[in-house]
Formats: C-alpha cells, structure tokens, sequence
C-alpha cells in the first residue's frame, strides 16, 4: 500500500487507524455479505452492522470529503484516500450509501439553500433516512423533459399529480427528490426540482417484478400531493439544470464503482474459473481463449479504475463532475456486463441456477447479477444519451438532429 507523503497525512493516517481499530467490529471483517445489508434496501440493521453504521454517521466518515457543519467528515480528498486505504486493509466497507448520498446530496450542496442543507444533509450523512428518485414516466424516459406529472401552485405548497415509473427503492424510501411540471407552455424551461415526504396521503408505490426476481424498482402515483414551497430546490422552473448536475453525480458515483466494493476485495475472477475449467500443466486456465478474455477484461478495469482516479484528480479545481462522467458510466457498465458473461461462461449450467441445493449461493447470485446487469445500460440515462452526450459536449461533434 503506497502512503501519501507529509507528517500530516501520516499523523491522520494514524488517527483514522486508531479509530477505525475501535470501532470497527471484528466480526464483520470477513462478512462482506452482512456488511452489504447496510446498504441493501429495506433491511432491518441490527447488531453490529447497525452499530458500525451509527458509528461511522455520527464520526461522518461515511461521506468524508462533506463539510463538516452539515455533519460530514470534512476531510481533504488526501485524508479520504488514507480513510479508504485503512478501512479496505481491514475488510471495512463504508456503511453509509443510497441515493442521498451518491446523488441528491452533493446535488443539494451545490444547489441547497442554507436552511435546506441543515434540514436533509445530517439525517443523510447518518444513514438514517432513505431517499430516491423520482424522474422517469411512462412517457418520458431517455426523453426525460417530456416528463408531465404536474404541481399546481397553490399559494404555500404545490399541489402535485402524476406517475413515475423505475423509482429505485421507492418502496423502502422516506424522502423522494422528484422532477415536476410547473409551466406546461414551456419544456426544458418548465421542470422544477422538489423533494417531499413519502409517507404522506396520495403516495403509492407499486413495486415492479423483474426478471432477475425481487427488484428495487416501482410505479410510483401521485394524488394531490402537498408540497410546501419550501421544498423547491433551486430557482422556480430551473429544475433541469439541478437534475442534469445530479444526473452527473449518479453516473460519476457509477463509473467511480468500477467494479470495486466498499473495502472488501472480490476474488479474482481467473482464479474462480479454474475450479470449474481446471488448470493446464503450467498453472494457467486450462481454456487459452477464456483466459485471455479474462485478462482483457480484468485489464478494462484497471484501465477505468485509473481513469476514475485521474478524472477526481483533475476535478478538483472544478465545482464537480463533467460530462466526462458519460464515458465513466458507459465505461463501467461495459465491464461489468462481460465479467458477468464470463463467469456465467466457465460456470457452464451451474451458472444458470434459480434455486435449489444443487447450486451455491455465489451460482446462484451469478445468474440473478447477469439479468439485473442488463438494466445498467438503461438506468442513470441509457447507452445511447450518454454517447450522444460524449459526441456533444466533449468531442464536440455536430448535432445531426439539430434544425439547419
């Protein structure tokens, strides 16, 4: 492990060692499953997986670059790369998550006011209230500005009628940050951004079934949803602008995965092939072509895990991710699909397991991740937007569909 350079790095890399050998729980140092229940939605956390998550909200490393007096860790990005070196070294993966904490939050940062930040920030750096989101429609997917739920201003609230659909985790959400029609003479121009309670009368959540089996997606219906005028986030009508910066921060925190957990490390996927390929008489995949499209693909993601590292580098001069985020989502996506595809390959028809005793958990786990997978070309803005979004904004390339 490569340390950073100066006494104070090495002075916080001490401190973040000591504290993390006080309260990081020794029983989860090898159970990377129950430490992923804290970010699994819907789970009832208890025992110490709820207490390392409580301990590392209230210490406010769970989002360690957060200003401090919104109950972040306040930490430089130097500090933060020692936190994660520390707590990977251990098998410590970071409690903290969800869509508040990859998306609505650095968005409210930026956009919040004052009042707005002391209000959602801490309950998010806790862990303790869940959020999602509210943008997709029927009519309005990869089309998002079509979208049409609508919020009638009555006076001190808006009165809020419509239908997402797609809203990750609705079911299991406290809070939902929400795309609405406030001037229907006008598209991009007439979204606003607005947040509001989900255990509030005229919510429903209807959660959809995929294929993959249980889903973290729902049709969600609104009917005269009250929403206080307090809750607008940003200028009245200027929601698209909000929501392309968190769109931005979704598909950053995407790429930013690059197949990485927490702070555990999966097993390498070479060496989980070869118990059911087998080995040649030198040691190596005894199937040439699989290994080498095994090593290609463990390649990409060394290649995209450098590249995420080099795009936060170069983005902190700047006040957040660019649209370069389009290449680290697409980027990302790509990887994990054909990893997927390849181990479901050497798996042969034990990777194509439902249920049973014939299979292991990790068969069974292969097949259901392989089918959930497929949605990440789709979700945070397909495939196609963010390529359109790259021959735009970064290669600079003509609009083909734009009026002559």
């Amino acid at each position: 492990m490569a340390d950073f350079g100066g006494a104070d790095l090495d002075a916080f890399r001490t401190q973040a060692r000591e504290w993390l050998e006080a309260n990081f729980p020794k029983s989860l140092a090898k159970n990377e499953e129950a430490q992923t229940q804290a970010l699994a939605g819907g789970a009832k956390l208890e025992g110490d997986v709820l207490a390392w998550r409580d301990r590392m909200g209230e210490k406010g490393w769970g989002v360690p670059t957060w200003p401090a007096q919104y109950g972040g860790g306040g930490l430089s990005r130097d500090e933060a790369r020692v936190l994660q070196q520390e707590m990977a070294a251990i098998g410590a993966w970071n409690p903290i998550g969800g869509m508040g904490v990859g998306m609505f939050g650095p968005t409210l940062l930026e956009y919040g006011t004052e009042d707005q930040k002391k209000k959602y920030i801490p309950d998010i750096v806790t862990g303790k209230v869940r959020w999602c989101q509210g943008f997709s429609e029927p009519g309005a997917g990869s089309d998002l500005a079509s979208l049409q739920t609508k919020a009638e201003d009555k006076g001190d609230h808006f009165l809020v009628n419509g239908q997402k659909i797609w809203t990750s985790g609705g079911q299991w959400a406290d809070m939902i940050f929400c795309l609405v029609r406030t001037d229907q003479t006008k598209k991009h121009e007439g979204i606003s951004f607005v947040v509001f309670s989900m255990h509030q009368p005229g919510v429903e959540v209807r959660p959809i079934r995929l294929i993959a089996g249980s889903s973290p997606f729902c049709e969600t219906f609104f009917t005269d949803v009250k929403v206080p005028k307090e809750n607008l986030i940003g200028p009245l009508n200027g929601g698209w602008t909000v929501a392309k910066r968190l769109l931005q921060h979704e598909r950053s925190g995407m790429g930013g995965r690059a197949g990485e957990g927490g702070g555990g490390k999966r097993e390498a996927l070479g060496l989980v092939a070869k118990k059911y390929v087998g080995e040649d008489e030198q040691g190596r995949l005894a199937d040439p072509d699989l290994r080498t499209r095994i090593v290609m693909n463990d390649m990409d993601l060394k290649a995209l895990q450098q590249t995420v590292r080099r795009a936060a580098q170069e983005a902190k001069g700047n006040a957040g991710p660019s649209a370069t985020t389009s290449i680290m989502k697409n980027a990302n996506m790509k990887v994990a699909q054909e990893r997927a595809e390849l181990t479901l390959e050497f798996m042969g028809h034990q990777g194509l397991g439902w249920e049973g005793d014939d299979f292991t958990a990790d068969e069974l786990a292969a097949v259901r991740g392989w089918l959930s997978g497929k949605a990440g070309s789709i979700y945070g803005g397909s495939n196609e937007v963010q390529n359109n979004i790259i021959s735009k904004r970064i290669l600079g390339l003509p609009d083909p569909t734009a009026a002559k």
